[in-house]
């Protein structure tokens, strides 16, 4: 769908579909020519997400829908995106080709702060418009194929620019996701790295085959994929910003199982096709650099997706085999599915030891256990320090992607110890706490000096309730808006 932000005309252009934003108490303001049934406008209250439609009676909208935004001390950007997505539903529904959302009075939709109003509404648009194509044999027409943003001032304009890049990162995402396991490989995730190098000057790609990993001693990240005839990759993406100087240099970690059968300790059947989502924080880490090559921050920001399948073959890993991680821990394989904390150890080691940064934040669907705790609603961060927590906690709620801070003590960290190597990628089920000790795992692989997060992602990555602008049984494209979000407010 095409977008675009303009000033507002002295009359409203010719359009299918007006849409109003309207705050609890507050009469609904109409563009000037536009005349409706009476009693139409005083009947609506504006409550919270409430809408209501009619026929115009004169003028150049052909329908009114007015979305109520509830109290206005109470509006704020995500209750900006849902109305935004309520009205691109609405032009779907009615099989309509296009609208108009008009801003009545300079961006003061959302009170001091123009440009985020800018922003939300317009990711509410474009990701509330998003529809899945890439499986169908003849991909149907897109309905609603272009929406005005009419209103505003400048702010407001910068920030509708801004959104169209957020939202297309995030389009970009749900789309990795959602492709099938035999159209979304590691070979294909390593095309789209170089595609995005090629977007932008300032992103490079470098693509680490097999034989580079058992060079450097990736034993983890091999033997998840030994049991898969697809080779597996490390995709190192890097961007460098306009200034001379970056502000910090920041590594972003991506778990790419692009099909996980579980191995040898395989999956139930039912839902198994599921796994496809399996490689949703490596999605995520490409789709926020899909964004960075559109906008500018201030620091040097690698990008690290171990891309792999878990499949099972002769030579796949079997339960209780040892394999050695590129930093020289030795690690027990007690399940063959718990194999994105593996894959996600050596990239880890290859940031520390290559990349060198600031601030490591790996991204995984990582545990089930994460959604028995937080449901599909947050996602749970493990941060090592009050301001990375502070940052992500902010991030999270700006573009509407709840984080909530989990506990990661010593006894997490020590109960992943095994017994005949120095860790075992389970722990003792009476310790519990599944994605704590996938945390506690991975801790084992980054240096205490290094500021991380370990994020899991397992209940936001698909499978959310519907909220306007995403939710269903597909991927929601959750992590790439809130790692820029993160960039640019990162001090």
């Amino acid at each position: 769908m095409k977008l675009n932000s303009k000033s507002a005309p002295s009359r409203l252009p010719s359009t299918p579909l007006l849409v109003v934003l309207v705050k609890e108490g507050q009469r609904p303001q109409l563009p000037k020519g536009v005349d409706v049934p009476r009693g139409f406008l005083t009947g609506f209250a504006g409550d919270r997400r409430t809408q209501a439609s009619t026929w115009a009676v004169k003028g150049p909208a052909q329908r009114v829908l007015l979305v109520g935004l509830g109290p206005a001390a109470d509006v704020d950007a995500e209750e900006l995106r849902r109305a935004a997505a309520t009205a691109v539903l609405h032009a779907k529904d009615q099989k309509l080709a296009k609208g108009v959302l008009w801003i009545s009075s300079k961006g003061s939709v959302l009170k001091g702060d123009s440009r985020l109003a800018g922003c939300s509404l317009a990711e509410g648009l474009l990701m509330g418009n998003y529809q899945y194509t890439g499986g169908k044999g003849k991909a149907p027409k897109e309905v609603c194929k272009a929406f005005a943003l009419l209103g505003g001032d400048a702010a407001f304009r910068r920030g509708v620019r801004r959104g169209t890049h957020l939202a297309a990162a995030n389009l970009y995402t749900r789309d990795l996701q959602n492709g099938a396991g035999n159209q979304v490989t590691p070979r294909v995730l390593a095309a789209e790295a170089r595609k995005l190098a090629k977007r932008s000057a300032r992103i490079t790609a470098k693509i680490i085959d097999e034989k580079e990993m058992k060079r450097m001693g990736m034993g983890l990240l091999l033997s998840v994929s030994q049991g898969s005839s697809e080779p597996a990759y490390l995709i190192h993406l890097t961007y460098k910003p306009k200034i001379k100087k970056a502000k910090g240099r920041v590594c972003f970690v991506g778990k790419g199982l692009t099909f996980d059968a579980g191995g040898i300790s395989i999956k139930p059947s039912a839902k198994m096709d599921e796994m496809r989502y399996d490689m949703s924080g490596g999605a995520a880490v490409l789709g926020a650099f899909h964004a960075l090559g559109d906008l500018d921050v201030a620091h040097e920001v690698h990008g690290l997706v171990p891309a792999s399948e878990n499949l099972i073959n002769g030579v796949a890993t079997k339960p209780g085999d040892i394999h050695t991680a590129m930093n020289g821990k030795t690690v027990e394989v007690l399940n063959t599915d718990a194999e994105g904390r593996l894959i996600l150890a050596d990239a880890l080691c290859y940031a520390e030891k290559k990349v060198k940064p600031d601030t490591i934040i790996d991204l995984a669907t990582l545990t089930g256990a994460v959604i028995v705790g937080l449901g599909h609603e947050h996602s749970a961060i493990y941060p090592s320090t009050t301001k990375l927590r502070d940052e992500l906690l902010a991030a999270g709620e700006a573009v509407g992607e709840a984080c909530w801070p989990m506990p990661l003590i010593d006894l997490h960290r020590d109960a992943m110890q095994g017994a005949s190597a120095d860790l075992a990628n389970l722990s003792s089920p009476a310790v519990g706490g599944g994605s704590i000790t996938g945390a506690g795992f991975l801790s084992h692989f980054v240096s205490a000096d290094t500021e991380w997060s370990h994020m899991d992602i397992a209940g936001t990555a698909w499978n959310t309730a519907a909220r306007g602008w995403v939710g269903g049984a597909q991927g929601s494209g959750v992590g790439a808006r809130l790692l820029v979000d993160y960039l640019e407010r990162r001090k």
